[in-house]
């Protein structure tokens, strides 16, 4: 499974020949003290790596195709210390194929006012020459994030922390591969969509796999493998008392078996995401929930009744979480309560809710399903973590893929849910329930979504600027003439 320390980033520093070689030793100097330091910050997730100093429109060229061949590099990271004339960069540019961050910085953190110079002037352009790559860039409509700010401060190195985990999800993401154990549910039209486009534009691959292909690693799976994940489990939650302990741990042992045959098929196929459907079981003697929350703490993709577009984004902020407090997990909207004063959105699933957004330690309990007529499914209960956090759902609006995001409060229940034999969310959508309701069904977002309490909006707004895919938020400010406004012209803007 790729990480985000798999990956760096490219530090391309622009000038020019004009002021002489020793202004050119000046611009080494300083853009490798600002890699060293900028290394040395524990917000960086990723290693940068400094490049030779850029002076004319070969070397730029030359370098950016290196960027694009290597395979371990996420993205470039481009700064002018000089003014750097921007004709030198369009064949490069033309060429690029990696995400960009322009950061707009200089050396100095004050000015010299008593010493300043021409010769200061003219080494430290920033202002001036990240301007005029700003320029170039926008003529020529090259996808790019800019951030301002000195490059030691807390707030630069944190947006630039977010960029760079949106960019490793982003170029990862370009061969995603996400295994659909049989077809999305029949007659459900949210959860479907154009596959071909996803490969195209995002670089998904969504291959189907019989549910007899993993039926057959279920049968091969030993009992010494069984044993060592059930001591796991036992590490990682508390097994529920059962008024029939030997049937619980038979059914929790089927789990394991399925979820250890879903891992070695997903190795073996170098994938990172699946979906299941209960419609399709043939084989297998429970609906697979146990197995899939636990594959999702580990890393995995997941969606269930064949959602692929949602596995492959509850992956994709899982890679950009990576490290960082807080968990990631497919929800589904579920239920409201919609006493006065007190309207909540309750997100829940059949069983498959990842236990790393859990607010107490899970426990692992077996109970009837009423679904899939299969046997007792043994499954990971908990009440997710009160906090910030917030949805998101891709979908397919058959000329274009969009992503919707909406920020959340998760809270605690204001009681106990007595019977309820899975996981669960509560939280209070923004900027109130009825608007974020509204807004979330004007734009055409699923019941299923990703819900996330390690990252920020923020995230997906780099995210979506990189793989060039609409985002509409829905946030503390948002209105619905607002939101309706700004969704008519984003179908202009992204309109085939």
């Amino acid at each position: 499974m790729k990480r985000i320390s798999d990956y760096n980033f490219w530090f391309l520093t622009g000038s020019q020949h004009l002021y002489g070689e020793d202004a050119l030793k000046n611009v080494e100097k300083n853009s490798k003290i600002i890699v060293e330091k900028l290394n040395n910050s524990k917000q960086i997730p990723c290693r940068i790596i400094y490049k030779e100093i850029l002076v004319d429109s070969p070397s730029i060229e030359k370098t950016i195709k290196a960027a694009n061949s290597d395979e371990n590099c996420a993205g470039i990271i481009c700064w002018m210390h000089t003014f750097s004339p921007a004709k030198m960069w369009i064949n490069g540019l033309r060429a690029l194929s990696k995400p960009m961050l322009q950061i707009n910085t200089q050396f100095n953190i004050k000015i010299p006012y008593k010493t300043m110079d021409m010769d200061f002037m003219n080494l430290n352009q920033s202002a001036h020459g990240d301007r005029e790559f700003g320029f170039i860039t926008s003529r020529m409509d090259i996808p790019r994030s800019v951030i301002a700010g000195h490059y030691e401060n807390k707030l630069f190195q944190t947006r630039m922390a977010k960029w760079m985990r949106a960019a490793t999800a982003a170029v990862a993401g370009r061969s995603l591969s996400i295994v659909r154990f049989g077809d999305n549910m029949r007659d459900v039209a949210v959860t479907d969509g154009d596959k071909i486009e996803a490969m195209v534009q995002l670089g998904w691959s969504v291959p189907y796999y019989g549910i007899g292909d993993l039926v057959e690693i279920v049968n091969k799976v030993t009992e010494s493998e069984i044993d060592s994940l059930i001591e796991e489990y036992k590490k990682d939650y508390t097994i529920a008392k059962h008024e029939n302990p030997d049937f619980a741990m038979n059914q929790i042992r089927e789990q394991a078996k399925i979820e250890i045959a879903i891992e070695k098929l997903l190795i073996e196929n170098n994938a990172e995401a699946f979906t299941t459907n209960f419609q399709d079981l043939h084989g297998l003697n429970q609906l697979p929930g146990l197995a899939c929350q636990h594959l999702m703490a580990k890393g995995y993709g997941f969606a269930g009744e064949g959602d692929w577009k949602t596995a492959a984004m509850v992956r994709t902020l899982k890679m950009m979480g990576e490290g960082l407090d807080g968990g990631c997990s497919f929800m589904e909207d579920y239920t409201y309560n919609l006493e006065e004063g007190k309207l909540y959105n309750l997100g829940a699933h059949m069983l498959e809710v990842c236990p790393s957004i859990a607010g107490d330690k899970p426990s692992i309990e077996v109970h009837p399903l009423g679904i899939g007529d299969k046997s007792d499914p043994a499954r990971i209960v908990f009440n997710g973590k009160a906090g910030e956090g917030f949805t998101c759902s891709i979908v397919d609006l058959g000329t274009r893929f969009r992503i919707v995001t909406n920020d959340v409060e998760i809270i605690d229940a204001p009681e106990k849910f007595e019977k309820l034999p899975v996981a669960r969310a509560l939280w209070n959508p923004l900027p109130d329930f009825l608007t974020s309701t509204e807004a979330w069904i004007l734009s055409g977002a699923g019941h299923h979504n990703t819900l996330t309490t390690a990252l920020d909006i923020e995230y997906i707004e780099f995210y979506s600027e990189i793989v060039r895919v609409e985002h509409l938020a829905i946030d503390k400010n948002t209105t619905i003439s607002q939101f309706r406004k700004e969704d008519r012209w984003n179908r202009g803007y992204y309109a085939k």
